[in-house]
C-alpha cells in the first residue's frame, strides 16, 4: 500500500504525488512529448513493468499524467503531462542544475539517457540572453538553444556551435574550461554557458518579484 507523509503541507504532498522512485523520471521523459508505455518502458532502464504501470496510475490519479488513443493508422494509447503535469517543467530544471554541480563529469561507463542534452541545456536556457543561438554536439546528440529556450537539432545562424565528448562539456559548463571542446564562432557566446550555470538560483525568480 502507497504511503504518505499525512503532513497538511505542499511540500509533503507534492512528494506525495511525484516523489516514488521513477515517477519524476517518467516525467522527465513525458516532458518531450507522448510516449507509448512500451517506449517509455524502453527508456526507463531498470524500471519494472509492473513498477512503471503502478507510478503512471498514480501519476494519472493525481491529473499530472493523462492517457490519449491516437487517430488511424497509429491506433495506439500514449501517455502525456496534462498541464498540471507540464507545471513541472520548472522542477526539473532546477532539479538538474542543483544535481549537476555535484554529480562529476561522465565516464566511458556512464549510461547517457536519450535526450540528455537537450534536458542539460534546458535547465540553463532561461537563464540566457534570450537572443543567444548556441548548438551544442555532444555524445552523439545535438541540441540548441535559441529564444531562452532548448531545442532538438542545430540552428543554422548559431553565435557558437560547441563541439566535444560529454565529460569536457561538463567541465565548460560547470568550471568555465573551454580547453576540451571545440568552438566554432563566438568563444563569448559558449562561455555564457558557465555563467548561466553559475548563477544563482533565486536569480530566476528575481523578475518575478520586482514586478
Amino acid at each position: 500500500m502507497r504511503k504518505s507523509y499525512r503532513q497538511y503541507c505542499p511540500i509533503a504532498h507534492a512528494l506525495d504525488v511525484v516523489g516514488e522512485r521513477w515517477s519524476l523520471l517518467i516525467v522527465r521523459e513525458l516532458s518531450h512529448g507522448p510516449l507509448r508505455y512500451t517506449d517509455l518502458l524502453d527508456r526507463l532502464h531498470g524500471c519494472g513493468t509492473n513498477v512503471l504501470a503502478a507510478r503512471l496510475r498514480g501519476l494519472e490519479q493525481h491529473g499530472v499524467v493523462a492517457r490519449r488513443r491516437l487517430p488511424p493508422p497509429a491506433a495506439s494509447t500514449v501517455y502525456e503531462l496534462t498541464a498540471v503535469g507540464q507545471g513541472l517543467e520548472p522542477v526539473l530544471h532546477a532539479l538538474c542544475s542543483w544535481g549537476l554541480r555535484t554529480l562529476g563529469p561522465p565516464n566511458a561507463d556512464d549510461e547517457l539517457v536519450p535526450g540528455w542534452l537537450e534536458r542539460a541545456l534546458g535547465a540553463l536556457a532561461a537563464r540566457l540572453d534570450p537572443g543567444l543561438r548556441l548548438t551544442v554536439r555532444c555524445g552523439g546528440e545535438v541540441a540548441s538553444i535559441a529564444g531562452g529556450a532548448a531545442v532538438a537539432g542545430a540552428l543554422d545562424d548559431a553565435h557558437a556551435v560547441v563541439a566535444g565528448e560529454p565529460a569536457a562539456l561538463y567541465e565548460l559548463i560547470v568550471h568555465g574550461d573551454v580547453a576540451g571542446v571545440e568552438i566554432d564562432g563566438s568563444v563569448e557566446a559558449a562561455v555564457q554557458l558557465a555563467r548561466a550555470f553559475a548563477e544563482p538560483e533565486s536569480a530566476l525568480a528575481a523578475p518575478a518579484a520586482a514586478r
